[in-house]
């Protein structure tokens, strides 16, 4: 079992103690749900998409109970929204589901899909996906309101910050169940790049690409401004930004202790004395040091 502690990006997990800290924010989002949000949207889901199924296109439904079970989650529903846009959400409390469009299924390979599956599911194992249906709901509320919707401007804001955070976790999510370099390609297909140019992106390359886009927000308080007032509005990270946070995120020594505590438990073998998972090749328990035949 993963648990979101062993990868969560440390400005989701900082942005989320200010959200929460924002006086009656929890109790809010809660009642928000209460009034039936979620069962709008889930009403809406059940008659507009197909819910995939052993007996219904199976061999997309199938991506999904592997990848739920190796990060110890229950099997949110899935859906299948046709829809040539490609996309992918999560949403539900009581009633988690995932939606794909058929865009998506039609642009990403096998490998693809299941990096952005795993995405969708980090969100489930951050608990993100609550937050995530307030931020809409708050969005759709404040543009009703009109003009007295720009009161209430700073919490709308304050959620899409987090937002984007959240994005970062999710896509280390998804670099768990496939890798960092296939979640990065995700990013180019996702911006509309077709297989025959992303395949040979230079994805390093792209990556130098947010640094130099730091040295733009950074260079004086009338760049930040103008480039805060680009960002502020959205949900996700801009595409650079990703790319460099997830190959930055395999260089680091919590990916490589993740990675390896995770080889160590597939390998079925523990250590005769601490009992601990370890891996085949490995002389001497890292836990206890015991030597291993």
């Amino acid at each position: 079992m993963i648990k979101a502690s062993e990868f969560i990006h440390p400005e989701d997990a900082a942005a989320l103690r200010q959200l929460e800290s924002i006086p009656g924010f929890p109790a809010l989002a809660k009642k928000i749900l209460e009034l039936g949000y979620e069962k709008l949207q889930y009403g809406i889901n059940m008659a507009s998409t197909i819910r995939l199924s052993d007996k219904q296109l199976p061999e997309l439904y199938r991506h999904l109970p592997p990848i739920c079970e190796r990060l110890g989650i229950a099997e949110p529903e899935f859906y299948l929204q046709m829809n040539p846009n490609p996309n992918a959400y999560t949403s539900g409390d009581t009633r988690i589901f995932i939606v794909v469009t058929s865009g998506l299924v039609e642009m990403m390979d096998d490998e693809e899909l299941d990096a952005v599956l795993a995405h969708e599911c980090g969100h489930i194992l951050c608990r993100h996906v609550v937050y995530n249906m307030v931020a809409q709901y708050v969005s759709m509320g404040l543009d009703a309101l009109g003009i007295l919707g720009s009161i209430a401007k700073p919490i709308e804001y304050a959620l899409l910050y987090w937002s984007r955070k959240a994005e970062l976790s999710c896509d280390r999510c998804g670099s768990i169940i496939t890798s960092p370099e296939v979640v990065a390609r995700v990013m180019a297909r996702l911006a509309g790049g077709p297989r025959a140019i992303t395949n040979h992106l230079d994805l390093e390359e792209w990556a130098k690409q947010a640094d130099r886009y730091d040295e733009i927000r950074n260079d004086g308080l009338w760049n930040k401004a103008l480039q805060l007032s680009v960002i502020m509005g959205q949900d996700h990270p801009f595409s650079a930004v990703r790319v460099r946070e997830i190959l930055r995120w395999e260089k680091s020594a919590q990916y490589r202790h993740l990675m390896q505590n995770l080889k160590a438990e597939a390998s079925g073998k523990r250590c005769p004395k601490c009992n601990k998972p370890v891996c085949l090749e490995w002389a001497y328990c890292k836990y206890c040091g015991t030597k291993l035949g």
